[in-house]
């Protein structure tokens, strides 16, 4: 089996003809592939991205991570969820340094409230109580005992307030 072996003067003949064809046709150097003008275009929506948008981006996620150890307490209906909301909001002030402290305590169990109060969990304030079926059922009855009493207790609003109007007249 014969191998080709170029001639020893065609090896350096090649570098040669190529270097001189780029001689012969010059072509722009560039070092993007856009325009100037598109890359001033780009470059200055990167500069306002970078100066608006990431440091409010920033912001978000920095509150975003430090409201999560309350949110974590008020989903587990932890008893001191309200202590644990404002020391999330010392941790905004103070750079984070509490938030730690602050995640621990909503994943901890409050083992001296159970001692205190029987339970390890409190229903939050803002929700109403269930009602039992019994009571459910009688709810229509409660509705018009219900009204019969606000019935009496404007009467006596009435009558209180004529005896303080007679009691200023008299004096």
């Amino acid at each position: 089996m014969r191998t080709f072996v170029p001639a020893a003067g065609l090896q350096s003949f090649s570098p040669l003809v190529i270097a001189a064809v780029f001689a012969a046709f010059p072509a722009i150097a560039r070092a993007s592939l856009l325009s100037p003008e598109l890359e001033d275009m780009m470059a200055e929506f990167i500069s306002w991205m970078v100066l608006l948008v990431a440091p409010i981006t920033a912001i978000i996620v920095f509150w975003l991570v430090h409201i999560l150890p309350e949110k974590i307490a008020e989903k587990k209906k932890h008893p001191q969820a309200k202590a644990i909301q404002v020391l999330c909001l010392l941790s905004l002030a103070f750079g984070g340094l509490l938030w730690p402290l602050a995640w621990l305590w909503a994943y901890s169990k409050p083992v001296i409230y159970k001692l205190a109060y029987g339970t390890d969990v409190v229903e939050p304030e803002h929700e109403s109580p269930p009602i039992p079926p019994r009571a459910a059922a009688l709810k229509p009855a409660v509705a018009s005992e219900m009204r019969l009493l606000e019935e009496k207790i404007a009467e006596l609003e009435a009558q209180i307030a004529q005896a303080e109007d007679f009691r200023g007249g008299r004096s």
